[in-house]
């Protein structure tokens, strides 16, 4: 398949004084060694982009061997920049940016994007590193190589960088955790979390075996320890320039919560709530001494019986059902209290990890907290329930959380920002605005500044509207919003423009009125007025 990060159209990138660049077509399904077409070009000259075509879309972008500003240093000084109330726009990179070899995927459509984000305005770039990719083989082998590249490429585009560190695996596109915890969780499946059907889910360790010694020998807060450690050793000449963020992976996508979806071939439309996970060795240990401990033995031989399964509505379950459902019973409360406080332990453990690890670096921390909006609307909001957040209409789930996150003065990463009520199923029941404003509530009474990021590349003109009232309604506590992300969507025709103009909007640039011949919003009105038209005949 022919791929692209540019769909058809022109595209002016700068000035002619610029001087020449190579640029490159090729196929991103072969290596690049043997399928690049290098040319050269003036940048000034237009560069046409290719039609995306069903099976895929070709890109042309930057084949030079060392990354080169397209903005000069001039230009730069001469502009200034007024993002929206100081929210802070930055745009993830593919998952898969780099490859499971450890070298860059698609290095030269990644060069011509980031290339483009900078004439946008956009001031950096969240990079995802991948446990299973830097620590593949060998327990304490790392291998930094192909994300060193890329951030040496950020920052010589004079770009700001967040890295993501990613404590779990991926399915699309497949990331797996690492072959040695792969080959230990085959000798013990219960180090994963399982459901009632005794299926397991090994795309994340169970957060009962955080502080048990179940890897080598050593528990995975020791791994992730020497995982950081190793990881701010190479990484420190960037650390106090170009890196000004880092996200902890928590669990299930690097969020914290539990992988009580995570079985979507049984799921009816997403109209379920999901399923306890709840079943593995080390989570019943510890369900059982917590049931002991509150005096009702028979409490901890599992979770409730009479909670639905994945592809069934939770209101037709006893557990969930609105009027004296099981979920408002002194049993109900144990469990959800006991699996909640499993779910914040592990988070305020990985946290204060972080925190110790980094507390000298003049970054910031964070992590990821879902925006788990279906069922919302009812009483026990079953959805939050199974992923752990003991959040009813009787209940604040999140107080604890945020407090949490306060404690260890980290920022927490909110999804959902381009979501809004109106275009939800009506039959989900579900808030994802009233759910955002709960949590912006609680952070705005416990200090706790919130990242935003949109759920998914938005082709609908609504998502972006969504993303800047969001952004204006909670800036007093947002700092910054990372647009997740790039890669075929991102830079297709559906989508492109209307990115170009919510950046624009966003930010708005002030120049020097000696900023000639051709002033910085005019190239990018260049960039984003002839990118992704159709090529004419």
């Amino acid at each position: 398949m022919e791929v692209s990060v540019m769909g058809s159209s022109q595209v002016n990138l700068g000035r002619s004084d610029l001087g020449c660049r190579e640029i490159a077509s090729f196929n991103l399904n072969s290596k690049i060694s043997s399928s690049v077409k290098i040319s050269r070009v003036c940048i000034g000259q237009s560069i046409k982009w290719p039609l995306k075509s069903l099976n895929g879309f070709s890109l042309k972008a930057s084949a030079c061997s060392q990354v080169e500003p397209v903005i000069s240093e001039n230009d730069s000084t001469n502009r200034k920049s007024k993002p929206n109330d100081g929210v802070k726009l930055f745009v993830g990179l593919p998952l898969d940016a780099v490859s499971s070899t450890n070298t860059v995927n698609h290095a030269r459509a990644i060069a011509a994007g980031l290339k483009a984000l900078k004439l946008l305005g956009v001031d950096g770039i969240e990079l995802p590193v991948w446990w299973g990719v830097v620590e593949k083989e060998t327990r304490g082998k790392y291998d930094w190589t192909g994300y060193l590249a890329l951030a040496e490429m950020i920052q010589k585009l004079g770009l700001k960088l967040h890295v993501s560190l990613c404590f779990h695996a991926s399915e699309e596109p497949k990331i797996p955790l690492p072959e040695w915890v792969s080959r230990i969780g085959e000798s013990d499946p219960s180090i994963f979390f399982k459901d009632r059907s005794g299926q397991h889910y090994k795309d994340c360790l169970s957060f009962a075996v955080t502080d048990v010694p179940v890897l080598d020998g050593k528990t995975p807060v020791q791994v992730y320890k020497e995982f950081c450690e190793s990881f701010k050793d190479a990484f420190s000449p960037f650390m106090d320039s170009t890196i000004t963020g880092i996200s902890f992976g928590l669990g299930p996508e690097g969020e914290l919560r539990y992988p009580s979806h995570h079985n979507p071939s049984k799921m009816n439309n997403h109209q379920g709530a999901g399923e306890f996970q709840c079943y593995d060795e080390y989570m019943l240990n510890s369900l059982k001494q917590y049931a002991e401990n509150s005096g009702n033995p028979l409490w901890g031989l599992g979770g409730p019986h009479n909670a639905p399964g994945y592809d069934q509505s939770p209101m037709t379950s006893n557990f969930f059902k609105e009027h004296g459902g099981s979920w408002e019973t002194t049993y109900g409360d144990f469990f959800l209290s006991w699996y909640s406080e499993q779910l914040i332990s592990h988070g305020n453990r990985l946290l204060s990890l972080a925190s110790e690890i980094f507390n000298d670096v003049p970054i910031s921390i964070c992590g990821k907290v879902p925006l788990v909006h279906s069922w919302y609307r009812t009483q026990s909001h079953p959805s939050e329930l199974t992923a752990g957040f003991y959040n009813t209409t009787n209940r604040d789930g999140y107080e604890a959380v945020v407090e949490m996150f306060a404690k260890h003065s980290c920022q927490i990463i909110l999804p959902g920002m381009d979501l809004s009520d109106q275009h939800q199923p009506n039959e989900s029941l579900s808030s994802p605005e009233l759910l955002l404003a709960q949590i912006a509530a609680s952070c705005r009474s416990h200090g706790v500044e919130i990242l935003g990021q949109n759920s998914m590349v938005a082709n609908a003109s609504n998502g972006f509207e969504q993303i800047k009232k969001n952004l204006s309604g909670e800036k007093e506590v947002m700092s910054l919003f990372t647009y997740q992300r790039m890669g075929a969507d991102f830079f297709s025709p559906e989508h492109f423009p209307s990115f170009t103009q919510f950046v624009r909007s966003l930010n708005q640039p002030e120049l020097d009125s000696d900023d000639q011949p051709l002033k910085q919003e005019e190239r990018v009105e260049s960039l984003t007025g002839n990118i992704l038209q159709k090529q004419t005949a």
